[in-house]
């Protein structure tokens, strides 16, 4: 079996999710998704795809080392060239799944769980009440979900774009005030109240905070007993990020902008966090993603994706997730996208309360529905050609 062609179609989500569709000379096809490259993405995989032509594609690792050694100088370690072989990789996989009649999970070396536990990725603003908070979070329980997610960074304004009285912090500036960290905190106090105690409440600062502003609100904050509070300061200084982790009883979690084993080496090995987090369908894909979480296992660091794909990268993500045993929880959202399950041929939801439950269909379980993604088409890009 050969490859024939690499076709590639972009759809609005969260961002742009870019697919990739690896087809063979035995009329067995795989798709893969990957997101947070760009248009550029796009180009990196036309560019790459003479390459492919004609070769077995079940070499798959080699297939990935090889192209990225080959564009070491051309972004070989980070970057939108990882992410497009990100979406080749997860293709190909669902590819040899298919042609071998098993999942993925089996070629990546077996289930330690069944089961995948997801977390929602929820929105509560500023200027909401603890009713609005309620509400918010009753509908997350309401889908089973025992997991979510909050982003605490929100600056400017509040809920239905209302201006917030009082906030003066300059938007370049990593120091929070007083009222911005009273703010978090607050937030975070109604809606670990809201869930309740058999509710884990995850906190995101998308990297907004100095390292004193950080450590204040993570010592702050370890009343609530976090899942964890989500890259309180920019990820590139491992130091600042480690001076905040051992500073707190609050769990410290980091890297969805880390690309390779080797961008989460130095964080893993000086302990920087106490969780990790790559996002797989960006980062370097199934095998790659499974050497890092194997790599934080050493350090008993828990394996918590971040996650913004549609069912397909989500599910081919869960695959990773039941390979590990440091697996701790998957992300989820498109919680407010009405598409969710209209995108894939299924039409089911593959999230059942609060879990994903891994089947034994081959490759990586779940088909796109080309026809109803198409509605969604990333402007100023092609389909599938």
């Amino acid at each position: 079996m050969k490859i024939t062609s690499v076709k590639t179609a972009a759809t609005r989500g969260h961002g742009m999710h870019l697919w990739v569709k690896v087809e063979t000379d035995a009329g067995i096809t795989g798709l893969g998704e990957c997101v947070h490259g760009g248009k550029q993405a796009i180009a990196i995989i036309q560019n790459l795809a003479p390459r492919l032509i004609g070769r077995d594609p079940f070499a798959i690792d080699a297939i990935f080392e090889e192209l990225r050694r080959s564009h070491v100088f051309d972004g070989g370690f980070a970057g939108a060239l990882i992410t497009a072989l990100t979406g080749i990789e997860i293709a190909l996989w669902d590819l040899k799944g298919k042609a071998l009649g098993v999942p993925v999970y089996e070629l990546l070396g077996g289930k330690f769980r069944d089961k995948i536990r997801v977390y929602a990725d929820c929105q509560v603003e500023p200027g909401m009440n603890f009713d609005e908070i309620q509400q918010v979070v009753d509908q997350v329980l309401e889908r089973g979900f025992t997991a979510l997610k909050i982003d605490l960074d929100i600056h400017a304004y509040g809920h239905a774009g209302s201006e917030v009285a009082g906030f003066t912090k300059d938007k370049f500036n990593y120091t929070a005030g007083q009222w911005e960290h009273e703010r978090m905190v607050e937030m975070v106090e109604m809606v670990t109240r809201a869930a309740g105690k058999n509710v884990d409440v995850a906190a995101d600062v998308h990297t907004r905070l100095d390292v004193p502003s950080a450590i204040r609100l993570a010592r702050d904050l370890e009343q609530f007993h976090l899942l964890w509070l989500e890259e309180p300061v920019p990820a590139e200084n491992i130091d600042a990020m480690r001076e905040v982790t051992r500073s707190t009883s609050t769990p410290i979690c980091s890297g969805e902008n880390l690309y390779l084993r080797h961008g989460f080496r130095e964080l893993i090995e000086k302990q920087a966090v106490n969780i990790i987090m790559p996002d797989i369908p960006k980062c370097g894909g199934l095998s790659e993603c499974r050497k890092i979480a194997n790599l934080a296992e050493i350090y008993y660091m828990p394996f918590a994706p971040h996650n913004v794909s549609s069912p397909i990268g989500t599910l081919a993500s869960a695959h990773v997730c039941a390979t590990v045993p440091n697996f701790l929880v998957l992300e989820f959202h498109w919680l407010h996208r009405d598409y969710w399950t209209t995108i894939i041929q299924e039409k089911t939801d593959i999230i059942q309360d609060g879990y994903i439950t891994l089947t034994d269909r081959p490759g990586i379980g779940v088909e796109l529905d080309e026809e109803v993604a198409r509605q969604y088409q990333f402007p100023g890009t092609t389909w599938f050609e």
